[in-house]
Parts: C-alpha cells; structure tokens; sequence
C-alpha cells in the first residue's frame, strides 16, 4: 500500500486518500518512508527541498486544487503505468 505524508489541514485530501487504497500519514513524521508528500503552497519553500533529499518522493503542492485533483495528481505519480 504506498504511503503518503498530508500536511495535518487537508483533511479531505487525508479521507480521499484513505478512503482510495493509500496509507495516510503526518507530514511532520519523517521516522517512516513515504511514496510522496502533500502540502498546501504556503510551506513549499520550507518543505520543497527538504523533503526531496529526505524521502526521495514527488512533493505534491495541493493549493486552489480539489480533492479529486490531488488524488489524481498522487495516483499519477506513484502508478507503474504511462498516464497523459
């Protein structure tokens, strides 16, 4: 199950990835592997570089996107298959 680190406010992005087959975790608790990380755009200068050497995963910044959106832009990033 890929395991996904949300920043603690987007807790609709939080249930639309449990709700869709993900492991959900804090965005703070770098003590476990994640296959990507969520934030909102006001902690892209913090995270954005710390978070690539950290875990190696694709930061996904969710601000003015929906939930859906979100879901479809992790979706895309961790599936084995080609997706336009």
């Amino acid at each position: 199950m890929p395991r996904v680190a949300v920043e603690g406010s987007l807790t609709h992005i939080r249930k639309m990835l449990r709700d869709n087959g993900y492991e959900v975790v804090d965005l703070g608790n770098w003590q476990q592997m994640v296959d990507a990380v969520v934030i909102t755009g006001q902690n892209v200068n913090v995270l954005n570089d710390q978070s690539k050497s950290i875990t190696g995963a694709p930061v996904i910044n969710a601000e003015g996107m929906t939930a859906d959106e979100v879901f479809h832009a992790v979706h895309v990033r961790l599936s084995p298959t080609k997706h336009r």
